[in-house]
Formats: structure tokens, sequence, C-alpha cells
């Protein structure tokens, strides 16, 4: 009989409290015995938007260290691997239940977390990283790569923010817009043009609430996305940059995702500090799944 070493994992559901909405998550309990090459495997394996693997922290100012993985790459950083992650760490009893504050060790560096205690599951929100613009792209050529008419586009013109995963943000008129918007591997490969490294494309529109938004990302492996807490900090420092959006210092909005593909997602936005001076918090509710074991 041949020897397996016993991995078990949960499967989580990240930025919603209904099962099977929201993004789903597997979260290895405990990675020491895994390569980087079996981490990618399993990560194909398993098929989800995001994998993580939790392992013992190398910072002293970490609680744990994360490692995720798309289908095709490991990321930097990633949102609903960071929430969904906190949560297993706290059902682990690693965190303890009553610890409001802490940092998670991601490849980006410490990601400050905080909890929101209240009665059942916590709303776990998550600090972004810095946030840096670079390129604007032309109106057109998003329109025509998304099968969609420039007048439905917003004025603002679409640019790269990233606060570790390079996003393309696409403003448009309307949920219906954004609800017909579609992006394959080939209209990402015109839009980037001689941009070299993997980026997402982020189309929304703003609303009273905040935004209703889908995010594509062929280049992880990912067509589509049900939820993207990395990119949900820039979409908002960029929806405040256009004036999409108030930017009162403490307020509070969401961003729903992942509505169109049936898998409804609600991003929790607080802006600290006056256009996020200090700050932009991203949270979610996460909802467990299933519980089980993978023998290698």
């Amino acid at each position: 009989m041949a020897d397996h070493s016993h991995y078990p994992y949960s499967v989580v559901d990240v930025f919603t409290r209904q099962p099977l909405q929201g993004n789903p998550l597997a979260v290895f309990h405990d990675a020491s015995g895994l390569q980087g090459e079996t981490m990618q495997q399993i990560a194909r394996e398993l098929n989800l938007s995001e994998t993580v693997f939790l392992l013992p922290p190398t910072r002293s100012d970490c609680v744990a260290r994360l490692r995720i993985f798309t289908p095709t790459r490991e990321m930097v950083f990633a949102g609903h691997p960071t929430v969904g992650g906190a949560f297993v760490l706290r059902a682990q009893d690693i965190i303890p239940n009553d610890l409001e504050y802490f940092s998670l060790e991601e490849n980006v560096g410490a990601v400050p977390v905080r909890l929101e205690l209240s009665e059942g599951d916590p709303l776990i929100w998550l600090t972004t990283p810095p946030i840096r613009y670079e390129q604007t792209f032309d109106r057109s050529l998003c329109a025509a790569v998304l099968g969609l008419e420039p007048s439905e586009l917003l004025d603002p013109l679409p640019q790269l923010v990233t606060a570790g995963n390079p996003t393309v943000f696409i403003p448009l008129r309307s949920k219906d817009a954004v609800d017909r918007a579609w992006l394959e591997l080939a209209g990402m490969k015109r839009l980037k043009g001689a941009y070299t490294e993997p980026l997402c494309v982020f189309v929304f529109a703003p609303t009273r609430e905040g935004a209703y938004s889908r995010m594509f990302s062929p280049e992880y492996g990912i067509a589509e996305d049900p939820a993207t807490g990395s990119s949900t900090g820039p979409l908002f420092a960029y929806m405040m940059k256009h004036s999409l959006v108030a930017n009162a210092s403490g307020r509070r909005y969401v961003s729903e995702q992942g509505t169109k593909m049936g898998r409804r997602s609600i991003l929790h936005v607080e802006i600290r500090g006056e256009n996020g001076s200090d700050g932009i918090d991203v949270g979610g509710y996460v909802t467990p799944l299933v519980q089980a074991t993978m023998r290698l």
C-alpha cells in the first residue's frame, strides 16, 4: 500500500454569509511539508480562484505566513485569501477568539488585519497595501475589447492601479453594461500592448452604496473572479480620484461583485482619513463549507 501524507484543509466562501455564494477558497491548515511546486499543483487541481497554504511566520510581527496560488501562478497579495485565511486561523485556535488586531505575512509583506467582533462570526478587515497609479488606456480600445460601445464608458480614462496585483479599472455607466462586458485572453493581449506583467481588468458602475463590479483575469487562469479584495482598495482610490464616490473620512461603502456569474459577493470598504490618507480597509464575512483531507 502506498504511503500517503495527509493534509487537512477547509473550503470557505468569502465575502458572503450564504453558502455557495461569495468567492470559494481552499485553505490548507499546515503546509510545512509542501514545496512550492506541489502547492501550485494542488491549486491547479482544485481550480479555485485561489488556494492558500498556512505556514509558520518568518516575521516576528506576524501570526502566520500565507502562500497564495491561483491555478497558474503564486500571488504576492490577495484579498479573499487574507480574509478567508484569517477566518480559518481563528477556527483552528491559532488566533485567539478575542484577538482583534494582528498581521499576516504574505509575499508583499505584513498585511494588517482587524476583526469587528459582534454576535456570530466577525467582519474581517484587511488594510490595503500602498496603492500606485500607473498608465492610462484608450477608452475606445477598452470598449472594443469588452464588446461595448465607447458611449457606455464614463469619462475618466481607464487606468492601471495596483496594490500588488496590477489592475485596469474601467468605469461604466450602468449595471447593464457591467453585466454585458466580457474579456477573453485575445482581448487582454490586445489591451495590454507592450505591457509585460499579468493584468486583471476590473469593470464597474458607481452606485449609491459604492460600486457594482466584475473582474476578468484570464492571464491568472481565472476567467472571472467572484470577489477581488486586492483590487477593491485600489478601486475606491480610483473612484475618489475621479469624484465617482464621496471621499469623506470615515465613510463606509460596498462593492457588489460576482452577481452576474451567480456568486454574489459583498465587499465592505472603509475609507480611513481624508482621501484614504490613513488607509483603505476591505472587509467581509466568511461562511465555512467543507472540511477535508488531501492525501499525497
